[in-house]
């Protein structure tokens, strides 16, 4: 005999083919069968199986709690082959009330709170089934649902559960699978019970009429909700976003004299204690001003978290600034995705509800089968017994003369009864319902009655016995007669459904927790702070402050100006600029992104002040550094932002694409390894741009040559720059500026007319921009001005002076200049800002001028001087 070779075939797989085919087995198994709920019951298959595994070991409500280890033990050994933490966790997070609207299990021990604190360890943690958890296993043994066999094939478990509520909308779901992800906010049951039997009643209500009943979410947390226009949304699309607030009340002190605000109410899903520690944090760095002492007096009687205000503090404007910048205020982001016949499916709230009402009559339907089938069985019995009684010398005698058990059996089969008509009339049925009579009236048995009556006691021969058998015959045949007209008629099956939600809701229904609030136009920051200019300050060492203008007197050229910035040796002022309180404020950071912020939100310190450290105030990460500041009146589609760096790479990005600015920043400009973003400014695409050394060298040329890039993009050379010099200063023409004024280190300076300054193509060497002598010494920066505008300049030693440049001589490009600023030997001028000013206020004692910030097309150049780091190491 030949033998058979072992050696199996090799077949050449493709690896992109396998890969593909593999881990989409994967993703479809997480989706199905792990991270994703059914429609039908609104479980994963973790917690479907944790209520099962209970429901077997009989650990119900009216029973003792039983070790959440034991629990867990046998959901591992029987259904769930995963990790015993992932099935502890979705026990825990069953019984949690801060979790669940209506939680499943009834936990005894640490389950967690809403601080964040873990649960105890199975071993000491116990539970038991909720009674809302008997309402989704009920029926199971009737033969209700599918069972499948389990990962082994040892055992069977349900494919989904009766349940006899909408669960998936009452206790919500949130899961992460491949690709793809759920949550979905839990809901009022009594609201969501109302909602199903309406459109049981009429399956064309309207999505209008719908949310009458159900008018939002509503959390085990309660709290507020806040407009309605996502909430119609997320039931409409199966999308949306939600907006959750804290609830408060003001009350006043033990002290009388000031006022609190007390939060009894967080949104959902909220950890408290990183909330209080936020809004400590946020009064420790001075991001909301007016709070003295925050607490948290949360105890086993409620929530109750103390934000105590300082006085004549107006509550409303601090609880605006917490609900903007803690989690007082919070969006839950509703995507209604749910398993629908075996596909994940993003669904609205009529389909999900459409989908539990038809799972719902599916099990009912079977129910009543399984019940009829018991009944027919049961009373075919009965009959057989009733017959046996009212006939019992006959069997008895057939009995005896019988050799043995089967023989006997196969007699009485036989044998021809005739009690049936007496039977009936005690069992108030005057027609036989399901017996095997012959047309001369006679009785014969089944083989299920025959042996029933060969098992059955002698004690059933008694009067009483006899009546009860009469009875319960009765009782079988209108219950068989109720369950064949449920059957027949949709409409009857229907109310059955409707019964028992009915019912659910009168046993298990209770007040909405949630307040849905309409969406009024809130207050905003803006219409509480006084519209002013103010000079902002950003020192050397990254300290920053706003003053306002009016501090600062103008003063004729050649002063010593004052103290802007008390400066100490290792810090001074490097850059400033002029804004009013309602623009925002780009702050671009030397790895290229971009943070944003209003004035407003800018500490306002006195001019000698030290200020806040911008890093904690922008919230950059550690070792990342401002190097560019720049105002921004509103965001424009007709405006951009021009960025420029230390070695003449110049970009243009048009300003709406900042627009979606988040708090840790956004991708702002791309720097090339040893270069460094240098300044920023806002031009209307029309403008000729003007770039100056540091060696006084410049260059002019239209803007249109910078062609309008994404963010992320490191841009093109603005000037060819000789070695060791770089990029001091950016202007910009237009609206009337049409002189370039130079400002050096020691305090001297010059306006040149622009037309000067030949038009070259961008990326030359450009011309003379004014002699950098050892007299002038090297050049800080330059702005583009006009006869009516003022200028600040600021040294490195803090001293600042404001003075008008119509009193700054106006000479041709080789010229030196003149003073403008006294400087102390040890000291040097570090950066130059111009503004726009009316000229008669300013010599009536320098009052605050108007807007020098963007608006519209006019004021664009306002602050090109307003350079980004002038300090050169």
């Amino acid at each position: 005999m030949e033998e058979t070779s072992n050696i199996q075939q090799k077949v050449p797989v493709s690896i992109q083919d396998e890969l593909r085919t593999s881990y989409l087995d994967y993703a479809m198994s997480v989706i199905i069968g792990r991270a994703i709920p059914d429609v039908r019951d609104g479980l994963k298959p973790v917690h479907r199986r944790i209520l099962y595994s209970m429901n077997e070991q009989k650990i119900g409500p009216t029973g003792a709690h039983k070790k959440c280890a034991r629990v867990v033990g046998d959901v591992l050994g029987k259904y769930h082959p995963h990790g015993d933490l992932a099935v502890y966790d979705a026990l825990v997070r069953m019984g949690q009330t801060f979790s669940l609207r209506y939680p499943l299990i009834d936990g005894q021990g640490n389950y967690g709170s809403v601080d964040g604190d873990s649960p105890a360890a199975m071993r000491y943690t116990e539970s038991r089934l909720s009674r809302m958890a008997v309402e989704l296993l009920a029926d199971l043994d009737k033969d209700t649902v599918d069972f499948v066999p389990n990962y082994d094939d040892s055992e069977l478990e349900p494919s989904v559960l009766p349940a006899k509520f909408p669960q998936l909308l009452v206790n919500g779901s949130g899961g992460i699978a491949v690709g793809m992800a759920t949550n979905i906010p839990p809901h009022n049951l009594g609201e969501i019970i109302d909602a199903t039997i309406a459109i049981i009643r009429n399956p064309d209500v309207t999505l209008e009429e719908l949310l009458h009943l159900v008018p939002g979410p509503d959390f085990p947390t309660g709290g507020l909700i806040y407009g309605k226009s996502g909430i119609v949304q997320a039931y409409t699309t199966g999308r949306g976003s939600i907006t959750m607030r804290g609830r408060s009340q003001v009350e006043k002190t033990m002290k009388g004299d000031r006022e609190q605000l007390v939060f009894t109410e967080i949104p959902y899903q909220v950890n408290k204690a990183r909330l209080v520690a936020k809004i400590a944090e946020c009064m420790k760095e001075k991001r909301i001003e007016g709070i003295s002492e925050v607490r948290d007096e949360s105890d086993r009687e409620g929530m109750r978290i103390v934000v105590e205000l300082k006085k004549d503090i107006f509550p409303q404007v601090v609880l605006n600034q917490l609900y903007r910048l803690t989690d007082l205020q919070a969006t839950f982001g509703v995507i209604n995705l749910s398993i629908a016949n075996g596909r994940p499916a993003v669904l609205s709230l009529k389909d999900t509800l459409s989908h539990f009402i038809e799972h719902r009559r599916e099990v009912v339907t079977r129910r009543c089968r399984f019940e009829l089938r018991q009944a027919e069985s049961q009373r075919e019995l009965v009959e057989g017994l009733g017959m046996a009684t009212s006939d019992i010398d006959r069997i008895v005698a057939t009995i005896r003369a019988s050799s043995d058990p089967d023989d006997a059996r196969e007699n009485l089969q036989k044998l021809p009864l005739r009690g049936l008509g007496e039977f009936l009339r005690r069992a108030g049925r005057p027609e036989p319902e399901c017996a095997e009579a012959d047309t001369r009236g006679d009785y014969f048995l089944s083989e299920r009655q025959a042996k029933a009556i060969l098992e059955m006691r002698l004690s059933r021969l008694t009067g009483l016995e006899r009546e009860k058998l009469a009875k319960e015959y009765g009782e079988l045949s209108q219950t068989i007669e109720r369950l064949r007209a449920i059957l027949a008629d949709m409409g009857l099956l229907m109310n059955v459904i409707v019964m028992e939600l009915e019912e659910i809701k009168a046993r298990f229904g209770d007040k909405r927790r949630t307040e849905i609030v309409p969406a009024e136009a809130e207050i905003q920051m803006e219409d509480l702070i006084q519209e002013e200019d103010m000079v902002v300050t950003i020192s050397h060492a990254g300290y920053l402050k706003r003053t306002p203008t009016s501090t600062y007197r103008a003063q004729r050229r050649g002063g010593k100006g004052m103290v802007g910035m008390e400066a100490r040796e290792e810090d001074w002022v490097s850059q400033l600029f002029v804004a009013s309180t309602h623009s925002y404020v780009f702050f671009f950071s030397d790895k290229g992104k971009v943070f944003v912020k209003k004035v407003y939100e800018i500490p306002q310190a006195p001019r000698n002040a030290k200020g806040r450290a911008i890093v904690n105030f922008v919230g950059m990460e550690p070792g990342e550094k401002v190097a560019a500041i720049t105002p921004v009146p509103s965001f424009d589609g007709e405006t951009f932002v021009v960025t420029l760096t230390r070695r003449g790479q110049i970009k243009k990005t048009a300003l709406n694409e900042y627009e979606n600015y988040r708090d840790k920043g956004i991708i702002g400009v791309r720097i090339e390894e040893g270069d460094q973003l240098f300044t920023a400014a806002l031009t209307d695409g029309k403008r000729e741009l003007v770039i100056a050394t540091r060696s006084g060298m410049s260059i002019r040329f239209p803007e249109d040559q910078v062609r309008p890039t994404g963010r992320a993009t490191m841009g093109v050379k603005g000037i060819e720059l000789d070695e060791g010099d770089v990029v001091v200063g950016l202007g910009v023409s237009g609206d009337g500026r049409d002189r370039v004024l130079a400002v050096c280190e020691r305090g001297y300076g010059k306006q040149t007319p622009l037309e000067e300054f030949r038009l070259q193509s961008r990326g030359g060497k450009g011309v003379i921009l004014i002699d950098a002598s050892e007299r002038n010494g090297p050049v800080v920066g330059v702005a583009m001005v006009s006869p009516s505008d003022e200028v600040l300049i600021v040294t490195d030693r803090g001293q600042m002076i404001r003075t008008k440049t119509s009193e700054i001589r106006e000479t041709g490009r080789n010229a030196q200049g003149v003073r403008i600023m006294h400087v102390g030997q040890d000291e040097r001028v570090v950066a130059v800002e111009a503004f726009a000013a009316d000229a008669a206020e300013a010599e009536d004692g320098g009052s605050t001028p108007p807007s020098a910030g963007v608006d519209g097309t006019n004021g664009v150049a306002d602050h090109a001087g307003g350079n980004g780091s002038s300090e050169v190491n």
